[in-house]
């Protein structure tokens, strides 16, 4: 039985191409997918190239083809021997998958979606959880300062949530206009260009002094620095964006040591695997939070969707991810007539 996957098949080329359905084995739920979700930015850097593996060197060997789609949603078709609490006819998240049809994965890999949360809300969910996790690090107080840097799909998932954890302000930070726009829409404070004359003295004055808190979410060097320029005594930066390249420098006696600032690997799989603890919550506790705060209004999925399209148009979607300044915060694949 053969079902439909996105591959990429070599630098900037992605293809809808013929897979293997791989029926479930012992402790392994087979799901079709209804919706799946872009994360941009990490796809962006594997269609072109860069390096896919926090344990790669800079230099290391590009290999193709690669695959990509870890946070997507669907209906359980099948489950393996061993597999109680999921039945087939289950709405699942599925973490760490494809973009795939018809996809087998481990039933540690699924969350059931309750009532309340669509599919298509559901498809996102897991991608929610990177700032989430960022967030939980920095240990933010209610009525503390914030600051986003970058804001695209993580960042603006940073933005709602910091605002549903109590912080104030929470200011968001990007070049692009129509970004800053969103960020504001979707709960942002106040909404700065970071290319502007005086940003960082901008901040200061909006956050009593600096801010307490900032999740990094550009992957550039110069936003680190940036933020680092924003931030008061004793602050907390959690580093959320994959910063792939180490050539830019920073003053940390000035920037970190004197004033005490932390510095916070916010990698989302720098993270406890089975069991939560205070600051450090398991991926699958973060997704059934994210979804109670969907069905309890704190945070809005729906309006993050931009565009929906067929797997059918992957080439075309991707391409417009690569050149696009204005690629959509939310894209998702449709999977139900594949």
């Amino acid at each position: 039985m053969k079902t439909k996957q996105i591959v990429f098949t070599k630098p900037c080329v992605a293809e809808l191409l013929d897979a293997e359905y791989e029926a479930p084995k012992a402790g392994e739920v087979t799901v079709s997918l209804e919706y799946s979700a872009i994360s941009s930015g990490t796809e962006k850097a594997n269609l072109v190239g860069q390096r896919n593996k926090r344990d790669d060197d800079e230099d290391a060997e590009i290999v193709f083809p690669r695959y990509c789609g870890y946070s997507a949603a669907g209906i359980v078709t099948a489950v393996g021997e061993g597999v109680k609490d999921v039945a087939e006819g289950d709405r699942v998240i599925v973490y760490w998958g494809k973009h795939k049809k018809n996809i087998t994965v481990k039933r540690k890999n699924v969350v059931k979606i309750p009532e309340g949360v669509s599919t298509m809300e559901a498809s996102m969910v897991h991608i929610s959880t990177f700032p989430m996790g960022a967030i939980r690090k920095t240990k933010i107080e209610i009525g503390e300062s914030a600051l986003v840097m970058g804001l695209g799909i993580l960042g603006v998932f940073a933005v709602q949530q910091l605002r549903a954890a109590g912080a104030y302000p929470v200011i968001a930070v990007d070049p692009v206009a129509d970004r800053r726009e969103f960020a504001l829409k979707m709960g942002a404070d106040y909404a700065l260009d970071p290319t502007e004359e005086g940003f960082a003295d901008k901040v200061m004055a909006l956050s009593d002094g600096g801010v307490n808190v900032c999740i990094e979410v550009t992957g550039l060097g110069i936003g680190l620095v940036q933020a680092l320029e924003c931030m008061k005594e004793m602050g907390r930066v959690a580093l959320l964006g994959c910063t792939r390249s180490s050539q830019f420098e920073i003053d940390y006696y000035k920037m970190v040591h004197g004033k005490g600032v932390s510095l916070i690997g916010a990698h989302t799989r720098a993270r406890p695997v089975e069991e939560s603890a205070p600051g450090l919550w398991i991926h699958e506790d973060d997704m059934r939070a994210a979804m109670n705060l969907i069905r309890g209004g704190r945070l809005n999925f729906k309006d993050m969707i931009g565009e929906i399209h067929s797997p059918t148009e992957a080439g075309v979607v991707y391409d417009r991810l690569l050149n696009d300044k204005k690629f959509p915060i939310g894209v998702l694949f449709d999977w139900r007539n594949i």
